[in-house]
């Protein structure tokens, strides 16, 4: 690299000294105020500036705007991103605009960020969902470092779960729950579009779908989640722009989602799957937070309660607590790697995490009807013991081990008759 000087220059418009320099790359005059009047300041200044630049220290400020900042990352990077992952940049692109309002990328600096994540848990959002913000917006600003629109991203603290065991904000919910939810549903949706909500209430409870693939469930549009009844099994299709994984998928359907299906008469598979009649022929349009409050609404008049914060606030069966409970429903049915399938899971560590070994009391439950199973279904002849036997075999010091083993209440033999319990 040739040889960098920088000098110190007097306009008669200015009032601080100016620092001049020819940029190695660009080969074009730089100026750049001393911020002194004193010749002998602007000098050391000069020295200081002229030492970053060679040793390549020295980093202008960005004088990109954030929209045209927005516009790029909008027609460069998005466009590869999956549908989903673009809706959620876009809500954080809009609440940073509404939030803190910067007018140059250079504008979000560490201190307004920190600011912003603060207005954010104000308006009651969840440590999960600011971490998830924080995630795209950092992921946009090193994007914009990488492509050199400016020098350097904030040092941003994202938020830490606090680790309290707990990783779900909700739980799964019960069949008396769930039943409760059903007959709640016309008083929240009206008696004409119950039908329809109730259907869908059902589809969620037995299918496992998140809220937004239920309502890009098609049966005729191969570009959406469609299901395929071509195969001696019915199957979901997932195309890459509607999965977390970002790939395209054939993934099976859980049988009693196909059996459900199978209910619907032929002439009415057409078009998407559940098709949610609105409460108001000209009420609010069925957008996806819409259907999410109502789905909510529905799990508070049925009070169905699936957390409790520390602030006393309480938080009622949402959609996603219906695939929770489908996770937990199949989780003892079916070994790990096939419910990451059922769950369409990327990684096998999510489905480990949030629905294996996950509840105790229905481990133990299922541990203990095992055995109960086991001890019923015994059929060595066991019988049980009278005082006599008990007394000759105290006292038969040559009675065969395996003999008495056998003959004790309440004991089975598992070597040779087999049993196994259904967990496995």
């Amino acid at each position: 690299m040739e040889d960098i000087n920088v000098t110190v220059v007097k306009f008669g418009d200015r009032k601080n000294l100016q620092m001049q320099y020819k940029d190695p790359i660009t080969r074009r005059k730089q100026t750049k105020s001393s911020g002194t009047t004193n010749r002998r300041e602007a000098e050391r200044a000069a020295a200081k500036l002229e030492a970053e630049l060679r040793e390549g220290r020295y980093k202008p400020a960005s004088k990109i705007t954030w929209a045209e900042f927005r516009q790029r990352y909008e027609d460069e990077v998005l466009p590869s991103l999956a549908e989903e992952t673009d809706r959620k940049v876009q809500t954080v692109f809009g609440l940073l605009e509404t939030l803190v309002n910067p007018v140059r990328l250079r504008d979000l600096t560490a201190a307004r960020i920190s600011s912003f994540q603060a207005q954010l848990r104000a308006g009651k959002r969840s440590e999960d969902t600011i971490d998830s913000y924080m995630a795209h917006l950092m992921a946009a600003l090193n994007w914009a470092v990488l492509i050199g629109l400016w020098p350097e991203a904030p040092k941003v603290k994202r938020p830490k779960r606090r680790k309290d065991g707990r990783t779900m904000k909700g739980r799964p919910i019960t069949l008396e729950e769930f039943e409760r939810m059903l007959d709640k549903v016309s008083q929240e949706v009206g008696e004409e579009a119950a039908p329809s909500w109730m259907e869908y209430v059902e589809g969620l409870w037995l299918s496992g779908l998140r809220l937004e693939e239920s309502q890009e469930l098609w049966w005729d549009r191969d570009d959406r989640l469609q299901v395929v009844t071509d195969g001696r099994h019915p199957m979901l299709r997932i195309p890459r722009d509607f999965e977390k994984g970002n790939k395209d998928r054939l993934l099976p359907m859980a049988p009693e989602f196909a059996e459900f299906l199978d209910k619907i008469p032929v002439a009415e598979r057409t078009g998407r799957v559940f098709k949610l009649v609105a409460k108001r022929a000209h009420g609010e349009r069925l957008t996806r937070d819409r259907v999410s409050r109502i789905i909510s609404a529905i799990g508070k008049a049925a009070n169905v309660k699936v957390h409790t914060y520390a602030s006393g606030k309480v938080k009622y069966a949402s959609a996603h607590d219906l695939r929770r409970s489908f996770g937990e429903r199949w989780s003892t049915r079916v070994m790990p790697p096939i419910l990451q399938q059922l769950m369409r899971h990327e990684s096998i560590e999510t489905t480990m995490k949030y629905y294996v070994g996950r509840n105790a009391q229905s481990t133990a439950s299922i541990l203990w009807e095992a055995h109960d199973k086991a001890v019923a279904g015994n059929t060595s002849g066991n019988t049980e013991v009278s005082d006599a036997d008990t007394a000759d075999r105290a006292g038969d010091s040559s009675s065969d081990e395996e003999t008495s083993c056998e003959s004790r209440p309440g004991r089975t033999r598992t070597r040779d008759q087999g049993i196994m319990s259904p967990l496995l």
